[in-house]
């Protein structure tokens, strides 16, 4: 197949042309630079740099053209806080941009396309209340992100929406998601105090696999919950300490109303700011410290995902934060593209 990414300089993206070049597809990229010092980009990748989001429709239909499949792998996560209403800026990066991107696809003659979207969602579409929905923009607008790409889908047009997980391994000179964890660690006196609950997990090769998965083996509009590994949060914490060089550190459960409590604190400085976050962090709480679990034989298998080394990808996820914490690498950060 000849596949067209946004974002192929990304952590995601990078590593999906390279899974996607190994199994015999050509890949195009639009992608905004810098190229991070230091990253391994599949020398086979086509590259344009720009903001595709600047481009008009008949520059981003030209790369389109003969194509047979579309990754979007681009976008920003709930980290963003920005003025409110911050469900505004995840419309923004999130939705308007992959409606149109989608729309140009199909009209071109594009047959398959994956999203990456939020492991969130699944567990919101799961939520009977409706609490996550209406308490969470972030969570909302992956939802919305989703219903917006499945009405493209049809007979001879196939959406797959990867909901991802955490997602560790890193990529020279990107600052990794991790670095706030490690620091908070730091901070930390003897102990790490943290809450009950856990999370899925999978490394970011097994994330290519999906996306690669998706594009040649899905058919019509469906959504696919990514979980491979279900660590509690001190099954976690375990690991990331050892990377850390704390491996005898102790680790202490917190009770849910000390984390609201954190919580609480995050959203009055934040308020300070006129900012809004994408997650309202007291009511988050319930989240944190739930475990959310997802097994491999909900999306994983039929995409084709195999086993992968979690530990080693936690450590190269906690190696490069303490790097860039001791300030001993340069890195970009996070940019919507």
């Amino acid at each position: 197949m000849k596949v067209f990414m946004i974002g192929g300089t990304g952590l995601l993206g990078s590593e999906a042309a390279k899974e996607l070049i190994s199994r015999g597809h050509t890949v195009t990229s639009i992608a905004l630079p810098p190229i991070p010092q230091g990253a391994v980009l599949p020398p086979e990748m086509k590259i344009d740099f720009g903001n595709y989001m600047e481009m008009s429709d008949e520059q981003l239909k030209s790369y389109f053209k003969d194509c047979d499949a579309f990754v979007f792998a681009a976008g920003v996560d709930e980290r963003v806080e920005g003025p409110a209403p911050i469900y505004e800026m995840f419309k923004k990066y999130n939705i308007d941009p992959l409606k149109r991107m989608l729309a140009l696809a199909k009209e071109a003659g594009v047959k398959h396309s994956a999203v990456c979207g939020s492991y969130f969602s699944y567990f919101a579409k799961k939520d009977k209340t409706g609490s996550i929905l209406r308490w969470h923009p972030y969570i909302r607008s992956r939802v919305d992100q989703e219903n917006a790409a499945l009405a493209f889908a049809d007979d001879s047009f196939d959406v797959a929406i990867l909901e991802l997980p955490y997602i560790f391994g890193a990529q020279p000179g990107r600052k990794p998601v991790w670095v706030f964890l490690a620091e908070n660690i730091k901070k930390m006196k003897k102990a790490t105090l943290y809450p009950r609950g856990g999370t899925t997990m999978v490394t970011v090769h097994q994330v290519a696999q999906a996306l690669a998965g998706a594009l040649e083996r899905n058919h019509g509009g469906n959504c696919y919950p990514i979980g491979y590994y279900n660590m509690t949060w001190i099954q976690f914490l375990t690991i990331v300490h050892r990377y850390m060089g704390y491996e005898n550190r102790r680790i202490i459960t917190i009770p849910d109303f000390m984390y609201a409590l954190g919580g609480k604190k995050i959203m009055k400085e934040q308020k300070a700011k006129g900012h809004e976050a994408g997650l309202h962090m007291v009511r988050f709480t319930k989240l944190m410290c739930a475990n959310l679990f997802i097994e491999h034989t909900e999306g994983c298998d039929f995409l084709g995902v195999t086993q992968d080394d979690i530990d080693a990808a936690i450590g190269e996820s906690i190696l490069l934060s303490m790097e860039v914490i001791n300030k001993k690498t340069d890195v970009v950060d996070m940019k919507g593209e």
